[in-house]
Formats: structure tokens, C-alpha cells, sequence
């Protein structure tokens, strides 16, 4: 019930993301990209707006907590130190972000 709800939210973001873009092709990345369910049902959905969806190969749909932690190291070695408080954001923009 959990992954059905999952997949179903993650499909009506998508609809919603495509309609507002005009666009009629996903891509779909990251640790969740390997879901099967999601993968069915993207996919029913993209056939059904006459669109298309891709997604990489499982061995490539890894979860990108490497990439955070990479990333976190990055900084730390360019002498890019926060002070030790934590605020937790739902939404944080890239652009907000300054580059390594």
C-alpha cells in the first residue's frame, strides 16, 4: 500500500511538472528510478499523453547519498565551513547554493 501511494504521488508531480513545462518527456534518476511499480506506472502514464520516459539501467540507479556525502567533501576540502547548526528545508533551490 505504502510503494502504491508513493507511486501514485510521484506520478501526479510528474503530470503536474509536465503540463506546466508543456513538455512530453521524463527522465527518471536516482535510487527511485529502480522501482518496478514506478516504472509501471510512469510508463502507462507517458503512454497514455503520447510521451516518453527514460530512465538508466538498475545498475545505474543508485541512491545519491554518495553523491551528498562527495559533495559535503568537496566543500569541507575547499575550506567551505558552516557553522553547526541544522535547518532543515523540504525545498532548498541550487541556485541558492554556493559553488565548489
Amino acid at each position: 500500500a505504502f510503494q502504491e501511494a508513493v507511486a501514485d504521488t510521484l506520478v501526479i508531480k510528474c503530470r503536474r511538472a509536465l503540463q506546466e513545462t508543456q513538455l512530453n518527456r521524463l527522465v527518471v534518476a536516482g535510487g527511485v528510478s529502480a522501482n518496478r511499480r514506478l516504472r509501471e506506472k510512469l510508463g502507462q502514464f507517458m503512454h497514455s499523453i503520447r510521451g516518453e520516459v527514460y530512465y538508466p539501467r538498475h545498475e545505474f540507479c543508485t541512491d545519491n547519498g554518495a553523491m551528498i556525502a562527495y559533495a559535503g567533501y568537496l566543500r569541507l576540502s575547499a575550506g567551505q565551513l558552516e557553522p553547526a547548526v541544522i535547518n532543515a528545508r523540504a525545498r532548498w533551490g541550487l541556485k541558492e547554493l554556493a559553488p565548489v
